[in-house]
């Protein structure tokens, strides 16, 4: 099980990732993960970034490493990461990348719910995803492309996880339509059936009781 953290929001993670490299000002952050193209894999909001490097020093994980002067721009405070902002950092990320965490997709979750809607629908339905999602997986290869002709593939291995996710939905969401369109799937009788009558199926209220039965002999 993940550890609880008392900084919860990926982008101070990032921050501290950065900060790891050199010392950097908040502008300087934002300049850097826009560059990187890290906007496709972390959820940034550029107008707290501030606030993020403020959480971060109140924990003591970053500090104040100096100022820089340009010119006759105003002055920019420098932020550098603690040895305990290391340690936050290093064990953080290590938790990430080892234990999965249970998360609740949006997408599974519209899944676990289709019986309300007709199957027909959900069949146009998923092919309307399948459009935009062929949409974002051309765009991504296009990151990627640009990118890769840019920065080590070392760099970019968290884009290229992103299309590999979206590929894989994408043969799913095909097979899963193709079922739909052929009325393969087991269950789509009483399903039409459900939406035909408006009564729900005697095979579904079956299935109900069953649960409510397993359930009780698995708290006894």
């Amino acid at each position: 099980m993940a550890k609880r953290r008392k900084l919860g929001n990926p982008l101070a993670l990032t921050v501290m990732v950065l900060l790891a490299e050199r010392s950097m000002h908040p502008y300087e952050i934002a300049q850097t993960l826009r560059r990187r193209g890290k906007e496709h894999s972390v959820k940034i909001n550029f107008g707290s970034l501030y606030t993020v490097v403020q959480n971060l020093e109140k924990h003591g994980y970053v500090e104040v490493a100096g100022v820089q002067r340009q010119g006759n721009r105003p002055e920019r405070t420098l932020y550098g990461i603690t040895e305990a902002g290391r340690v936050e950092m290093l064990d953080w990320l290590s938790d990430l990348l080892a234990v999965p965490a249970v998360e609740y997709p949006v997408f599974e979750t519209a899944l676990s719910l289709l019986p309300v809607l007709p199957p027909e629908e959900v069949a146009e339905l998923m092919e309307t995803r399948e459009a935009a999602l062929e949409i974002q997986a051309a765009a991504l290869r296009g990151v990627l492309g640009q990118l890769g002709d840019e920065l080590p593939r070392l760099f970019v291995v968290e884009t290229e996880y992103q299309l590999h996710m979206i590929d894989a939905q994408l043969e799913w969401i095909k097979n899963f339509r193709q079922e739909l369109t052929d009325a393969t799937i087991s269950g789509i009788e009483e399903w039409k059936s459900f939406h035909e009558s408006g009564e729900v199926p005697q095979d579904w209220q079956e299935l109900d009781e069953q649960e409510i039965v397993l359930n009780s002999e698995r708290k006894a």
